[in-house]
């Protein structure tokens, strides 16, 4: 861990309680506020989570970020699961394939600030997030 990113294998329950935790606590020295950092623990929670659930093991790579005098926290969640095939309908509320409310990927989406998905069957899943403090 530096002191400008942190990188988090995830391959168990605990793992994703590590990375929240981590991301957490590095987008405090940013400045984000209580329900900003909220936010992003939950959209890691649950990005870290689909890991779990679907391709057994990946990353979650956390960073510092500044851009045009604004700071921010890059997310990029890597695995090299069964890949996503349908990514529109992945894509809407309510889809679930594990019988979840199905909230997962829109409500990251919502979460942050941009969101970027790149998958390949057989392959896996890359996806991008980033969340600017309004400070």
């Amino acid at each position: 861990m530096t002191d400008h990113q942190v990188s988090i294998p995830i391959i168990t329950d605990s793992d994703i309680v590590s990375a929240r935790q981590q991301a957490r606590e590095l987008a405090k020295t940013f400045g984000f506020s209580s329900s900003e950092l909220a936010g992003i623990a939950a959209a890691i929670s649950e990005l870290a989570r689909n890991i779990v659930s679907y391709a057994n093991k990946g990353m979650v790579n956390v960073s510092l970020i500044q851009e045009s005098g604004k700071k921010g926290i890059l997310v990029i969640v890597k695995d090299k699961g069964p890949g996503i095939s349908d990514i529109s309908l992945a894509m809407q509320d309510g889809y679930s394939t594990s019988n979840s409310l199905g909230l997962g990927l829109p409500g990251v989406k919502r979460l942050m600030d941009s969101f970027e998905i790149k998958t390949e069957i057989g392959k896996g899943t890359t996806i991008t997030v980033k969340k600017w403090a309004l400070r």
